[in-house]
């Protein structure tokens, strides 16, 4: 019986990994692909659908587009990885076996336990989260008057909770819709521990978009009509209505992981791997959001999009060397700068073979639609990238 190697999840690392563990098994293996979607999705541009829904299709690649044909796809939702008896339980009760595998499922929302935040608050970590914010925000716009205009909040002042305040702005300018717009980060800048030339530029360019930037105070609480911002023993927080509420504060691991028995973080179910991304289990991988990847004493790989996709290569051919008995590979994260998009504009910080620490304008927002299209080239194909260009 051939070796059956699996992969979990189509976000960057999972989709990278299947491409590359294609190529180096080259039918040596039988390829099994599992995700709850039939589609990789751009996750970095999934903002756009905020205030263009019509971006979807730009943004989600049919897996068939993705994969060759001998990769098996099967969609479910994973809720349990048993390592001693090598097998993959999904929600509707089937059972998958595997010889070697690949954990890429990617990362949920982090509420931190703080009381109604999970409950009214919405999220942007797919394609129905940045439809329900678009219906949200379109109804409370249209409920809303110059006078008393609706309020949207986005909790959260790094990539994602920029960028979807700046497609938010977007969609009010567009509509001239009345919406007052705010910034709630509990660290003392906008996009935290970042530099400083980075985050002054990113702070301008939100207040130019008429975004409140509230700064320094964390969320402590959550009702159907209030944020609760600060506050102590001895001092009352602040209150911020609202009629729109969306959290980008932090990421944790997915809860099927809860229960498989590696190595990993007990609190976010993030899964311990090192350099390799071998786990505590010889047969059993981790990439991406999915885990800890050493980088290093005390340090990890960053859970952002960039580390994803380098680091799915590199994973996807260990698998494949396990496979063959051939020794493992490192990888180390290369850093190759950063860009956030603010509506249409843009701003890059520490690009590769750019002498400017930080820029904006035309040149970022064109190396911002480069990314995307690069990427989109890379696992589907030129001509859907070169479509997909207007929309980035």
């Amino acid at each position: 019986m051939s070796t059956q190697v699996m992969v979990l999840g189509s976000g960057y690392a999972g989709t990278g990994a299947v491409q590359r563990l294609e190529n180096e098994l080259d039918g040596d293996a039988d390829i099994t692909w599992v995700s709850e979607h039939d589609y990789h999705l751009v996750l970095h541009e999934v903002h756009r659908c905020i205030s263009t829904p019509s971006a979807e299709s730009k943004v989600a690649i049919p897996i068939d587009e993705v994969k060759s044909p001998s990769t098996e796809f099967v969609k479910g939702r994973v809720t349990d990885v048993d390592v001693d008896e090598r097998t993959v339980a999904l929600e509707d009760g089937t059972e998958l076996g595997y010889d070697y595998l690949l954990v890429a499922l990617g990362s949920t929302t982090a509420f931190y336990g703080i009381e109604g935040l999970e409950e009214y608050s919405l999220e942007l970590k797919g394609l129905d989260d940045a439809r329900e914010i678009n219906q949200q925000v379109t109804e409370a716009a249209e409920a809303a008057t110059p006078t008393e205009p609706a309020s949207v909040v986005v909790g959260g002042a790094g990539l994602s909770g920029i960028q979807s305040a700046g497609e938010i702005a977007e969609f009010r300018d567009e509509h001239d819709a009345p919406l007052d717009l705010h910034l709630v980060e509990g660290l003392d800048q906008v996009l935290p521990n970042m530099d400083p030339e980075l985050q002054g530029a990113l702070r301008r360019r939100l207040e130019e978009r008429g975004i409140n930037i509230m700064c320094g105070e964390f969320v402590s609480k959550v009702d159907e009509e209030t944020i609760y911002i600060g506050g102590g023993e001895d001092t009352e927080p602040e209150e911020l209505p609202y009629d729109v509420f969306i959290w980008t504060g932090g990421i944790t691991g997915q809860p099927e992981m809860a229960a498989c028995e590696v190595d990993k973080d007990e609190r976010s179910n993030r899964v311990h791997a090192g350099s390799d991304f071998q786990t505590s289990d010889d047969r059993v991988f981790a990439v991406g959001d999915s885990a800890l990847v050493e980088q290093g004493p005390d340090a990890i790989a960053p859970p952002t999009a960039q580390a994803a996709w380098q680091a799915a290569d590199v994973a996807g051919e260990n698998v494949a060397r396990a496979v063959r008995g051939q020794p493992l590979k490192t990888w180390t994260h290369d850093d190759k700068g950063t860009v956030v998009s603010v509506g249409e504009d843009a701003v890059a910080h520490d690009v590769d073979g750019v002498p400017i620490n930080v820029f904006g304008g035309a040149p970022a927002r064109v190396l911002k639609k480069a990314i995307a299209a690069r990427w989109i080239a890379d696992v589907s194909s030129v001509s859907r990238a070169i479509d997909s260009w207007s929309d980035m």
